[in-house]
């Protein structure tokens, strides 16, 4: 049965001619003009020219790049072309959910060329002029940030149970210390490796900020004997967690709040946040700072874990419309606007880029595996669009274009430090 989702995308707002099939659209306009051609051209080097080549409605095929094409973009009309042109970074994405674009060759491999593309262009006066002109994120309000997390999250718990791991159901990216791990072994070492990170001990009172469906608030608790009061704004997520919580029979020690972590109430030995900053916006990381300070007790720790940024710079256009609303994944610099201010003490900061990239490999391999039960589900735009965001997510990480930061910190006072990391790597 398919949800009651118009398109599942929010992509409702584009024109019904948008939506035909590009069968019945190439019939339209099959002759490539030179304007055609030379205008290929410069959106190929406007993309920093990458070894990607197109093939455009009547099957011909230009690159500009000076190595063989790692893959090939194929435009099915010529209203594809010119739809690249005006906002290459949100339409297409749009295309090739609706078809109208296709990818031939390895997907991530095509994508990361792209992505290396754009990169060396970083900083020109173009891109920064698109950037404002096109990409305007939502704001993060209590109520707007409600609307960003039901746009992504409350999707149904069967559709994130077809590929997340069966292990916690985690939605954040996994630790890898054997790279031949599987899914479900990788996801339990990152809860491990976090709570080792807070030096979790029995008796500790734990609040963590955006929770997803529990799995960590349950592994601490169960593991590592804490209390845990987990914040959460997705009612989907907040349901799946307490049931199985009851079913565990550890109801009495996890408590899981549906509300938002501007409101957390009480004092506590450890402040955890997993893959939440993402959503919180870099206006609010002050707020954030305020809610650490006012929860956090004397001794207490603390532990930020998101995706990132080298340098300052807006999520996707696409990605932040369609997939993540309000999506923004900090510089180190910027998540130093939750600390400074309120004197809190960086005692850690580990990068697990290529962990969140083995991580999406192996979420897109599950996904892949259930696309006929998504596309049931949904419809065939929604299969392309996320296809595309997972596959694309891949390949901004693996280029470097972002990063996944965990950040340890403390009070300034508190010297009760670790000496060393050994800690984070001896036997339980």
């Amino acid at each position: 049965m398919k949800r009651a989702r118009p398109l599942s995308l929010g992509l409702g707002n584009l024109s019904q001619a948008d939506f035909e099939a590009p069968t019945e659209r190439a019939p339209r306009a099959t002759r490539v003009s030179r304007v055609d051609r030379s205008l290929c051209r410069a959106l190929l080097r406007a993309a920093g020219s990458p070894a990607v080549a197109v093939r455009l409605w009547n099957g011909e095929a230009i690159s500009v790049a000076e190595h063989a094409p790692v893959g090939t973009v194929v435009l099915r009309d010529r209203g594809a072309l010119y739809r690249l042109i005006r906002n290459p970074d949100m339409h297409f994405g749009d295309l090739y959910s609706l078809g109208r674009i296709d990818v031939e060759g390895d997907f991530v491999a095509l994508l990361e060329a792209v992505y290396r593309g754009m990169g060396s262009l970083h900083g020109s006066a173009l891109v920064r002029l698109r950037e404002r002109l096109t990409n305007r994120p939502r704001l993060n309000t209590l109520a707007g940030s409600r609307e960003n997390i039901h746009h992504h999250y409350d999707l149904g718990n069967e559709f994130y149970r077809l590929w997340l791991d069966t292990a916690a159901m985690q939605y954040t990216c996994a630790y890898y210390p054997d790279p031949a791990m599987s899914l479900e072994q990788a996801q339990v070492a990152k809860l491990d490796h976090v709570a080792r990170k807070l030096r979790l001990k029995p008796g500790d009172r734990v609040v963590e900020a955006g929770c997803g469906w529990g799995g960590l608030a349950l592994h601490f608790a169960r593991n590592y004997g804490v209390t845990v009061r987990a914040y959460n704004i997705s009612s989907e997520q907040v349901a799946h967690a307490r049931e199985r919580a009851r079913g565990e029979g550890l109801a009495d020690r996890v408590e899981y709040v549906l509300d938002d972590y501007r409101n957390v109430e009480g004092t506590y030995d450890v402040f955890v946040s997993v893959g939440m900053l993402e959503h919180v916006g870099r206006a609010n990381y002050g707020t954030l700072g305020e809610v650490i300070d006012r929860c956090l007790a004397p001794h207490g720790r603390g532990f930020i874990h998101s995706i990132g940024r080298n340098r300052p710079g807006k999520m996707n256009a696409w990605i932040e419309k369609r997939i993540f609303p309000g999506a923004y994944p900090p510089s180190l610099a910027e998540m130093m606007g939750i600390f400074e201010p309120r004197g809190f003490s960086v005692l850690d900061v580990e990068n697990l880029r290529l962990h969140y990239a083995r991580t999406l490999r192996h979420w897109l391999e599950r996904f892949e595996r259930n696309a006929g039960t998504v596309e049931d589900m949904f419809d065939p735009y929604f299969v392309r669009a996320w296809r595309l965001y997972l596959a694309g997510s891949i390949a901004a990480f693996t280029t470097g274009a972002l990063q996944l930061f965990q950040v340890v910190f403390a009070r300034s006072t508190d010297n009760d430090l670790a000496w060393s990391r050994a800690h984070l790597y001896a036997p339980r």
